[in-house]
């Protein structure tokens, strides 16, 4: 098995786990194998035929508290021409190139090889036990990986999201909701149009509106303000049919001075101005995030980068992560992680070497203070 960050990086890399389709099972078996080498038993939880996820345990002298480190393992498809080949690992001019190297395998190879150096050092921490969660199926939603995987985790007071870029803590995020709105109309000849009731007619005044109006919210400091992306538009059988029906569907990311019940009366509001009879179903539904600064697991994390040079910030993140899943269970979470800004489900994805390097060497200090701040 490669010890070095970087060749585990490669074999990481070149292992297929593109979801969609989403098949993490050659990756989840690699990991397991890995584990092996060093005597570390795993266990498998398969919520989705061959979409595993691996669960491993590092115990501690006498156990006061547990941390989990968790990645996913899986990577949006390949898009796009690439400079080197998507699945190849190149190493070019101090960056490693391939599909998943910042999102999220990085992260992958980095919570290994922290677990293959405390077990060639022989480090047996006294209080704290180490839990690692490597997960399946997170680019689409986390239903076979992290959301019923959380429920299996008993006894975790810390979580550390390894999902991350340039050492930046990530202390707030954005709510997530995904709407679908369908509009009921009429159908009608059409050439005599006033016959009929115009579905997507009124879906553009509507959405016109939404797009004008907005949503009343306060600033915040670091998410900014909220976003609304019109995802798919869908209406109309026939060209000279007046269509019936139509449907859209909306992403919103909202701020935490918002709230669900709030945008959708701002929505059913505008939708009622069109007399149609409509219905809205709520496809996807996470709420915002704000995180503590002063929890011991983001100050000592934060004096480590300090003291190491690392200019990291507490930083938002504008798109989801599986910090609410964690969070709903009880346990204390931020992310946190080593990929390369801007590189995440882009076309020649790489890595920075030196953050792969570095960012062992940070989670095994902090692996190291987080036990002693128990003693």
């Amino acid at each position: 098995m490669k010890r070095d960050p970087i060749k585990l990086l490669q074999a990481l890399v070149r292992i297929d786990s593109q979801n969609p389709p989403g098949n993490e099972k050659a990756i989840i078996a690699f990991i397991a194998a890995y584990l092996k080498s060093f005597g570390i038993a795993s266990k498998i939880y398969e919520f989705k035929k061959d979409r595993p996820n691996l669960i491993c345990t590092i115990k501690s002298r006498r156990p006061k508290k547990a941390v989990l480190f968790t990645p996913h393992v899986d990577t949006v498809p390949v898009t796009g021409k690439w400079k080197f080949p998507p699945f190849s690992g190149t190493l070019y001019k101090g960056k490693l190139y391939g599909r998943g190297a910042t999102d999220c395998k990085a992260n992958v190879a980095v919570a290994l090889a922290l677990i293959a150096r405390l077990k060639k050092e022989k480090a047996v921490l006294n209080n704290l036990d180490l839990v690692f969660a490597f997960c399946a199926d997170e680019e689409t939603g986390s239903y076979y990986g992290t959301i019923p995987l959380s429920k299996r985790l008993k006894g975790i007071d810390y979580g550390v999201v390894l999902d991350a870029d340039d050492f930046n803590i990530i202390v707030c995020q954005k709510g997530l909701l995904h709407l679908r709105v369908e509009l009921f109309g009429r159908e009608a000849h059409g050439a005599y149009p006033e016959r009929g009731v115009n579905a997507v007619a009124g879906a553009v005044y509507i959405l016109k509106e939404i797009l004008d109006k907005g949503f009343s919210f306060s600033a915040h400091p670091l998410l900014k303000k909220p976003t609304l992306n019109i995802g798919r538009f869908c209406g109309g059988d026939k060209v000279n049919i007046v269509a019936g029906y139509c449907f859209f569907e909306l992403d919103i990311r909202y701020l935490p001075s918002m709230n669900k019940k709030r945008i959708i009366s701002q929505i059913e509001a505008i939708i009622k101005k069109q007399k149609i009879r409509y219905k809205i179903k709520v496809l996807a539904h996470q709420g915002p995030i704000e995180i503590s600064r002063d929890t011991p697991s983001i100050k000592i994390l934060r004096t480590i980068l300090k003291e190491r040079h690392i200019n990291a910030k507490l930083s938002p993140s504008f798109g989801a992560t599986v910090i609410n899943f964690l969070e709903a269970r009880g346990i204390e979470s931020f992310a946190f992680g080593f990929g390369a800004k801007g590189n995440a489900h882009a076309k020649n994805e790489h890595v920075r070497i030196s953050n792969v390097y570095k960012g062992v060497d940070v989670l095994f200090d902090y692996v190291h203070r987080l036990d002693a701040y128990f003693d």
